[in-house]
């Protein structure tokens, strides 16, 4: 049986820390599942690490169907989270409603979407209609043209109780969980104190539910200079399965990420 969003939140009930890493198909899907990992993000990140393109905003509805399809291929107990691609969604909830039904048929159990208050019609509207929702604050690479860059976001007074109005107004919507990118380690802290449902971060410290990060990133074969939330697991591991295995470990111990990973 698959873990389900029900077994994150006894996780998160009983201070269990959430391991999740992005997965794109069916082989590692079956190595990282193996290897203790709680769930996975089928990213649009596959714009980036797959495609070898700048931004994840060329990514297609088909191209998030396809790897979905086979994530779930390889896979017999992980909860699958899928990411919505850019376009997909933002126009109306009924819109978003027809493409994450395709998303759930291709085998996800959970569809990630970005964007704060704006989007809570929309997740709202999923998930009375039986399609659970993952929400996406801080720095979302979707609207990366708007927010100017890859920056830290929140590291303002006016910024931070903004995001932590928008976790708030995501969590009455509805969302069943919160991924939270580049963000100062103590708004991630208070946001995930004030909400009940999982908290993953990214970039975000070690005080939430949990971590994801790009497999390709942790298995050290991103390319340029690397964010300072990243940390390679191959360099003290003499295979993949045994990085997988030490990101997990780390991850539940919280030790990572440390103090040199965070902001």
């Amino acid at each position: 049986m698959r873990t389900s969003l029900t077994t994150l939140q006894k996780m998160v009930e009983s201070n269990e820390k959430i391991a999740i890493l992005t997965c794109y198909d069916a082989t590692f899907a079956r190595i990282l599942e193996n290897s203790g990992i709680d769930a996975l993000l089928v990213g649009d990140s596959l714009g980036n690490v797959l495609q070898g393109e700048n931004t994840t905003l060329s990514v297609t509805l088909d191209d998030m169907i396809y790897h979905t399809r086979s994530v779930a291929r390889g896979t017999d107990k992980v909860l699958i989270i899928t990411d919505m691609p850019f376009g997909s969604y933002q126009a109306s909830p009924e819109l978003a409603f027809k493409n994450a039904c395709k998303i759930i048929a291709a085998g996800a159990q959970m569809v990630k979407i970005e964007g704060g208050h704006i989007m809570a019609d929309t997740v709202q509207f999923l998930t009375r209609r039986g399609i659970p929702v993952c929400a996406h604050i801080g720095l979302t690479p979707q609207y990366i043209h708007h927010l100017g860059g890859y920056k830290l976001q929140g590291n303002s007074e006016k910024s931070a109780k903004l995001l932590l109005d928008e976790a708030k107004i995501l969590e009455r919507s509805g969302a069943g969980m919160l991924v939270m990118e580049l963000i100062p380690a103590k708004l991630a802290e208070k946001i995930t104190q004030t909400l009940s449902i999982p908290t993953i971060g990214i970039g975000a410290g070690n005080s939430c539910s949990g971590q994801v990060l790009v497999m390709h990133d942790m298995l050290g074969l991103s390319q340029g200079k690397k964010p300072r939330f990243i940390k390679d697991f191959m360099v003290e591991a003499k295979s993949i399965p045994a990085a997988v295995e030490n990101y997990v470990l780390a991850v539940k111990a919280g030790r990572f990420p440390s103090s040199e990973h965070q902001f």
